[in-house]
């Protein structure tokens, strides 16, 4: 009878354990109010030195024609970039490669640009620095 309490106490505390990292990395939603055109930033994001996996979840004014990512404070890999949008569609992007620390990308042209975004996904990782900074990257969207 012990033992049963024991072990029902440790995978409650592994479950909570669990849970609690996995609520840690939860990316919050980026909500977009203005719809005039131009570029907007939707969201940023700390990137680590291993393999990261991000996604930029975007609420609201949710309609963009083209994005554009901006690599600051170090340089940055990017393995993967997929664009999902409302409904179900999803577009790879053809983003693979280094981005020197202050640089943008090519501004990307989406195909479905009348639909809404429902998030932006990235997989990338910090490339090692002589200052060990991490990169921030930020995401832009234009209207």
């Amino acid at each position: 009878m012990i033992k049963s309490r024991v072990m029902k106490s440790i995978l409650f505390i592994l479950c909570a354990t669990i849970f609690s990292i996995s609520a840690l990395h939860a990316q919050k939603p980026e909500v977009i109010l203005k719809n005039k055109p131009g570029w907007h930033k939707i969201g940023d994001a700390n990137v680590d030195f291993k393999t990261d996996r991000d996604q930029f979840k975007i609420l609201g004014a949710d309609r963009f024609k083209s994005l554009r990512v901006k690599v600051v404070d170090a340089p940055l890999h990017i393995d993967k970039m997929q664009v999902y949008y409302e409904g179900g569609g999803k577009e790879d992007v053809a983003l693979r490669s280094d981005f020197k620390e202050g640089s943008k990308s090519k501004v990307i042209g989406l195909k479905n640009n009348s639909a809404e975004l429902n998030k932006v996904e990235f997989v990338y990782h910090t490339i090692p620095n002589t200052k060990a900074d991490k990169a921030h990257i930020e995401l832009w969207g234009l209207k």
